[in-house]
Parts: C-alpha cells; sequence; structure tokens
C-alpha cells in the first residue's frame, strides 16, 4: 500500500479499481470522465447517486453505513477519455470541510486490497474537493492524488468540467483551482446537450462563490505541470515543474538559492533559508537549516547563515544531491522565515530558484511578489513521484513562524 502526497501518481496494478473518500461525515462523491480537452464530452460523462453508471465508471453508495465509492473498469472506459476525476462534497447543504480530514482509499475492485490511500492538506472554507484522478499515460492508467478544493460546490467542479448545471445560465467557471495537473489549458465549456439527465438539485442549490471578505480558493495554476525541456521556467504559485529534461529525471546535484533584500534602506533583516524532509506518511524526518548545515547523510547541505541579506545573488543556498536523497525521503519543503521578527512587507525581491549544481544553468525561478505581513513562508516544496522523478511546486504560503521548527507542522500539512 502506498501512502500518497499532493501531485504523486502511481501506476495501477489492477485493471478494475475502486476509489471510496470516508470522512467524519456523510460525503456526496461523483466521477467525471474527460477527455484530453479537460472536459466531458456530455453530461453522461458525470457519474453520481443519481446518475450512478457511465461507460466504464459506476457509483457506488455506501448507504451511510460506508462510505461512496467510484468503481472504473479501465478496460471499459471508451477511446477517447483519458482521465476520470473522484471528487466529493459535504452532503449537507453548505457545509465546508473546515475540522473535516477526508481520506480517499483506492482499491482492488475484485479482493478489496487496498493499493493506495491520499489524506489531502487541510482544509477550511472549501465546500467540494477533486481527490484524485484515475488517468492513461502512454498506454498504462495511473491514478493520482490531487487535493484541490473548490469553495463554491460541486457546482464549481462540474461547470469547471463541461457539464452544464440545471437553472444557471450559461456554464461559467468561477475563479477556482485549474483543471488537473498536467491537462492542457481548458476551451470554453460546452453546450447544454438537447437530452441533459437529471442534474442533482445539490448541485443547483450549491452557495455561491465566497464573499471578497472570506477566504478565497487557492489560486489556480497557469499551465499545469510542465518541464524543463525548453529551458528556464518562471513558476507562478501553485504552478508545478518536473525536473526532466530531455526524457530523464534530472538526478545530479542541484541548488536552491534564496534571496532577498530589505525594503527600507539601512534597514538589516535576517531571513533563514531551510529544508524540511519527510517521509511517505509525512513524517518529519530533518530540517537543514543555519543550526544543522548537513542532514541525510550529507544529501542535503547549507551555505550558511546570511545576517543581512546584503551583496548580489543568493544569499543563502542549500545544495541538495537528487541522487544520494535516500528511498525513505519522499517530500522537501524549502522555507524561510524572519528570525529577527520583521514582517515579510519589510523584505524586497525575495525568491527562490532552482540551479544546476554542475553546469551552473539556472532551470527554475520563483519571484516571490505578494508579500505578507508574516515571519515565515513556504517557498516551495519537492515531491519524489513513484517513477522516482521529482517535482517542484512553487507554494508561497505565509504563516506565523519565526523559526525552522515552527514551520514543521504546516509544511507536513501543506505536502
Amino acid at each position: 500500500m502506498t501512502a500518497m502526497t499532493p501531485g504523486s501518481n502511481i501506476p495501477l496494478s489492477a485493471a478494475r479499481v475502486a476509489v471510496d473518500v470516508s470522512a467524519p461525515v456523510r460525503l456526496d462523491v461523483s466521477g467525471l470522465l474527460l477527455t484530453a480537452s479537460g472536459k466531458v464530452r456530455s453530461d453522461d460523462d458525470f457519474v453520481f447517486y443519481n446518475q450512478p453508471v457511465g461507460p466504464g465508471v459506476t457509483y457506488r453508495s455506501g448507504g451511510g453505513a460506508s462510505p461512496d465509492a467510484i468503481l472504473v473498469d479501465t478496460t471499459a472506459v471508451p477511446p477517447g477519455i483519458e482521465k476520470i476525476v473522484v471528487t466529493a462534497s459535504p452532503d449537507a447543504a453548505g457545509q465546508t470541510f473546515q475540522g473535516i480530514e477526508p481520506t480517499a482509499t483506492v482499491r482492488n475492485a475484485d479482493d478489496n486490497s487496498v493499493l493506495a490511500t491520499f489524506t489531502p492538506p487541510l482544509l477550511t472554507t472549501e465546500t467540494a474537493l477533486v481527490v484524485m484522478e484515475v488517468y492513461l499515460r502512454n498506454g498504462a492508467w495511473k491514478v493520482r492524488a490531487v487535493g484541490q478544493g473548490y469553495a463554491n460546490g460541486l457546482a464549481g467542479i462540474a461547470t469547471d468540467f463541461g457539464v452544464s448545471v440545471e437553472d444557471e445560465p450559461a456554464p461559467t467557471a468561477t475563479p477556482a483551482p485549474a483543471a488537473t495537473p498536467g491537462a492542457p489549458p481548458a476551451p470554453a465549456a460546452a453546450p447544454p446537450m438537447p437530452s441533459a439527465p437529471p442534474v442533482d438539485p445539490r448541485i443547483a442549490a450549491s452557495p455561491a462563490p465566497l464573499a471578497p471578505s472570506a477566504a478565497p480558493a487557492p489560486a489556480p495554476a497557469p499551465s499545469g505541470r510542465i518541464n524543463l525541456d525548453k529551458g528556464r521556467v518562471n513558476l507562478q504559485k501553485n504552478q508545478t515543474v518536473s525536473l526532466v529534461k530531455g526524457g530523464r529525471p534530472l538526478l545530479s546535484q542541484v541548488k536552491m538559492g534564496l534571496g532577498w533584500e530589505p525594503a527600507f534602506r539601512g534597514k538589516d533583516i535576517d531571513l533563514d533559508a531551510s529544508v524540511i524532509a519527510y517521509g511517505p506518511q509525512r513524517n518529519h524526518l530533518d530540517s537543514c537549516y543555519f543550526g544543522k548545515l548537513s542532514i541525510l547523510n550529507g544529501a542535503i547541505k547549507h551555505s550558511g547563515d546570511n545576517l543581512t541579506g546584503e551583496g548580489a545573488g543568493d544569499d543563502e543556498v542549500i545544495t541538495v544531491d537528487l541522487g544520494r536523497i535516500p528511498a525513505e525521503a519522499t517530500g522537501l519543503v524549502f522555507t524561510v522565515n524572519s528570525f529577527t521578527g520583521q514582517k515579510f512587507t519589510e523584505v524586497a525581491k525575495a525568491y527562490c530558484r532552482l540551479i544546476d549544481a554542475v553546469t551552473g544553468e539556472e532551470l527554475v525561478r520563483f519571484d516571490l511578489t505578494g508579500t505578507q505581513p508574516q515571519t515565515g513562508v513556504m517557498m516551495a516544496k519537492l515531491i519524489r513521484q513513484f517513477s522516482g522523478e521529482w517535482e517542484m511546486t512553487a507554494m508561497g504560503e505565509f504563516i506565523k513562524a519565526r523559526t525552522v521548527r515552527g514551520m514543521v507542522k504546516p509544511a507536513a500539512q501543506a505536502l
């Protein structure tokens, strides 16, 4: 059994699988069959309790005693369908995932053996969730953990993927997460089909998008998952880059450089760059920072403390030998803390960048342009895929923490 983290994927060892989603409250689970465009072909591709059977995909009710599930028979999925997205939303109208920790379990549908589990990071105001996706890649079926929340209910998910929603005008996607990682930019939503099936009344009655004063849904990743084949990548928040170049994993040494400058002249700011290593259960393995310059048997090394941020270029550098990272380490989170307590609103030009340590070539850059009056920020995370490849995701998530010790728990939740 594999415990998955957001963005990780594994090959399916069974042709027929069931994905169930459990939580302390009753959840509605549904499935959407998507083409390469990231859209359904028609409303017939939306499988839920009121339309329980689709081509190769079936909804199974738990009857309240056990979790609802989506069953996928990969041998019966029609040509042209490249992805089945599994979603969940609380059964009670308007209820959010605040205080609810759902867990998805992927099972072999024939013998009920568990293939993988996935618990998304801490959720708050989301009222619907894209939990996992079963997808076709190079002729083989895989499953990926997603964990992307929506603030406008199942209706937001449905319309994003092209399902016509009853009593709505033309289906227009609200500001919400982009389609699943790796999908191309989605075209305009498909028009309603002439003979649309019955629509879940709770979709039509789903709450409107959150008011400006409430917490917004997570920002979308502009172009999903990308690679390094075209040279340097400028990441935006929540965007992911696969550390693959020319079809080969980038397993040589890489350096994570972090830089900043004081926003006001004559003011020294002591920021500390760190990297926190986690195991497959989001268990904390070790932290590399100014007080511990080498971890994981030297696979991760810190350049030492910079007390002011003065000078051009990187202020602190963490070298990561991806090829030497032990197997038990599956996730790395790169963080920055303001040790002396100044807020990030007093910091200018904060960035992190990934550099090929052998050639010195800059591979990936993430400029932290939007600042908040906090003392800690999770800049980026590296997640090892089942294939052995590493993927880097820009985070830019601010929290209140002056030291790396205060970052360990929130960083684990963000994996």
